[in-house]
């Protein structure tokens, strides 16, 4: 999780919101990713997302079976719906998302037992830090005057 948070703290320089993410394969880092949505103008450029394929180059396929997925933030829709299709083993995360999480605080959609693969899921880890560097973000944004 302390690399995702460095991946997280890496965008803070940039407009994105400072959600890192990385994806861990026999104890090896094998993705990472940082949300660049307004650096790369892209609605998909999530961590998470980056992440994945990241990770999906470097085991040459899609099926990422036995990998863990460590992210500050727990994951959107489109992001949740991602890891359960890449077979993503485990997801660990750390601030929950209370608007638009889709791993149990709004949603659920990777324990969704209509799916054809489920993730186990730990919630929280290192969750005030997390939490901490989206308060610091959204607050120098307010004072800007943005969003």
């Amino acid at each position: 999780m302390r690399q995702a948070m460095a991946e997280a703290e890496a965008a803070l320089g940039s407009e994105d919101v400072p959600v890192g993410a990385v994806v861990v394969h026999q104890g090896k880092v094998i993705g990472r990713g940082r949300n660049q949505r307004e650096l790369l103008k892209d609605p998909t450029a999530h961590a998470e997302m980056i992440a994945l394929t990241a990770a999906s180059d470097a085991m040459k396929a899609w099926r990422l079976e036995g990998c863990v997925l460590y992210v500050t933030l727990e994951p959107c829709v489109m992001c949740a719906g991602a890891i359960v299709l890449a077979r993503i083993r485990r997801l660990v995360y750390g601030a929950d998302d209370p608007k638009a999480g889709a791993c149990g605080s709004v949603y659920d959609i990777v324990e969704e037992g209509r799916l054809n693969h489920r993730v186990a899921v730990e919630r929280g880890v290192l969750g005030p830090e997390c939490g901490d560097l989206l308060r610091e973000f959204f607050g120098q944004q307010r004072s800007r005057g943005k969003r």
